[in-house]
């Protein structure tokens, strides 16, 4: 696969992936937590908001991987 399509794509994976995840995050905390206290939505959106990176390093890793065999364009 040319590098140049699978940057593309990568980049629509993580474009997908953050509006999904912060979509559900959101779902999860209106639904689940609506009657805590300030501080347990402060740590569940502190800990969503870093869980993500973990797909998200997967996609990049992915994305940045050079192509087997002969193509070497950029």
């Amino acid at each position: 696969m040319p590098h140049r399509l699978k940057k593309f794509i990568g980049m629509l994976i993580l474009v997908a992936l953050v509006v999904i995840y912060a979509l559900v995050a959101t779902t999860v905390a209106t639904y689940r937590l609506a009657e805590s206290p300030w501080y347990i939505h402060l740590a569940f959106f502190a800990l969503s908001g870093l869980v993500w990176v973990l797909p998200a390093m997967g996609v990049i890793s992915w994305m940045e991987r050079k192509p087997k065999g002969g193509d070497a364009t950029r």
